[in-house]
């Protein structure tokens, strides 16, 4: 398929919004504040922002070179580029297939929570132990997380059916900017609470004697997680950049949006927490167990409940479009089928593995592979293992392997740019990332813990 005939996105602050779509996510808002308070708080903030600029950076950027350089689906580029890396694209493929089988799940999590708020009902609930057991049965129930698992599909995939101007550019230049306001709407909220100052400070205040080799890898692993890198995603979207997109500016503009939203999402939960006196590091139930609570000791709680979980359903749902969007243009291209076909290809696939996911929570708890559900497998499986060594050989090979030429070529835009870090560039990509995504890669599966213990 050739420049003309596929699909571009509209302009610079499309393909921005895309992107940053697709990095944007549960992660941002969900996993960054409870690991920052697990973590020490605003130390942890420095060198997390610090690993996003050389580690993320750089390798988000490799991956946009080999996507606006082939225009092809994550498998096509790698073949088109390198025959011989080929597998790297199905790595990403598989990895974005995966990860959507959980992914659903947890997004169909946030919109019963949503709805659950809008009707009043979250405030029938006062204790922990009251919203500990409602999670609890509701995640068990063997039909209700499937049917909202399933609405949070067909959403998903309503969007990618109406192509990538009319369904996934579209979607972004109203859910990008949505999530943005919601998320200030709840800071300035946050700010205004008795006692929330001390939630800032603790953000924002360096404790650097909290600071252990643990906490700097736990740093590095949740910034390339959080960037949507090694999963195809970038590569995918950046084969539909117009040619005059600057890469450079595009990733940087990409990563300092990822980490502002991160930044607001602890300025959101963290002056709530400690207005209320919990503790920092309460852990993943910050959000379907102790916010809730904290939203019901608030006036209006049913509106601030209502509009923090449409907060996470829109950033589930930017994510979920860019993880369908791989796999959906790998079937339409690699398998010669109409985008429709290919998108309810997508669709059905995912969420049949999404189903079974999430009754392995419950009805299909009894039967575990390799001693994990299927729930907390895929979790691990793509996480510790299929990201990292994306991750690994992207930098491998547009550090190694892939022709400078090309690069100088994407990176200046056929020479019209000036790119003067040609060589600090090459040196991350080549030496740095592969050297702490091995480390990531090790810590993962536990072969660091007797040097940090």
């Amino acid at each position: 398929m050739n420049r003309q005939t596929r699909a571009t996105l509209g302009g610079k602050l499309s393909a921005v919004l895309v992107a940053a779509g697709s990095s944007v996510g549960l992660g941002n808002i969900w996993r960054f504040p409870y690991v920052a308070g697990d973590n020490g708080g605003g130390a942890f903030l420095l060198i997390y922002i610090l690993c996003v600029l050389l580690l993320g950076l750089p390798i988000m950027t490799g991956e946009f070179i080999v996507g606006r350089s082939t225009h092809r689906n994550a498998v096509g580029a790698y073949r088109t580029l390198s025959p011989r890396w080929t597998l790297l694209g199905y790595n990403g493929v598989l990895a974005a297939f995966l990860i959507l089988g959980f992914y659903f799940v947890v997004s169909g999590w946030t919109l019963e929570y949503m709805i659950h708020s809008l009707t009043g009902e979250l405030a029938h609930y006062s204790t922990a132990g009251e919203y500990t057991a409602l999670f609890d049965t509701f995640v068990r129930n063997p039909w209700r997380p499937v049917l909202y698992t399933t609405l949070f599909v067909l959403l998903t995939h309503v969007i990618i059916a109406l192509g990538v101007e009319k369904g996934i550019e579209r979607s972004a230049k109203v859910l990008m900017p949505l999530l943005l306001g919601i998320l200030v709407v709840l800071s300035v909220h946050s700010l205004l609470m008795p006692g929330g100052g001390e939630g800032l400070r603790f953000f924002f205040k360096p404790d650097f004697s909290a600071v252990t080799p643990r906490t700097v890898l736990v740093a590095l692993g949740q910034a390339f997680f959080s960037l949507s890198i090694g999963i195809g995603t970038m590569v995918t979207y950046a084969s539909y950049f117009k040619a005059d997109t600057n890469l450079r500016h595009t990733a940087l503009s990409v990563t300092l949006l990822d980490s502002f939203v991160a930044i607001l999402a602890g300025v959101v939960i963290f002056p709530a927490v400690f207005s209320v006196g919990i503790a920092p590091e309460s852990g993943p139930s910050l959000v379907f167990i102790t916010l809730p609570g904290i939203f019901n000791t608030m006036p209006l709680s049913m509106v601030w409940s209502s509009i923090f979980f449409l907060l996470l359903v829109v950033a589930a749902l930017t994510s979920t479009i860019s993880l369908h969007e791989v796999l959906t243009v790998y079937f339409s291209e690699e398998w010669h089928l109409s985008r429709g076909a290919a998108a309810w290809t997508t669709t059905l696939s995912t969420a049949v593995l999404a189903a079974l996911a999430s009754l392995s929570l419950g009805a299909l708890g009894g039967y575990p592979i390799f001693g994990k559900n299927l729930f907390d497998g895929l979790d691990f499986l793509t996480a510790n293992i299929l990201l990292p060594l994306g991750g690994l050989a992207t930098s491998l090979f547009v550090g190694w392997h892939l022709d400078k030429r090309v690069i100088r070529r994407e990176m200046t835009n056929e020479g019209s740019l000036r790119f003067r870090i040609f060589g600090l560039f090459l040196f991350l990509l080549r030496y740095v990332c592969p050297a702490v995504l091995c480390l990531i890669f090790l810590d993962n599966l536990g072969l660091l813990k007797v040097f940090f213990t």
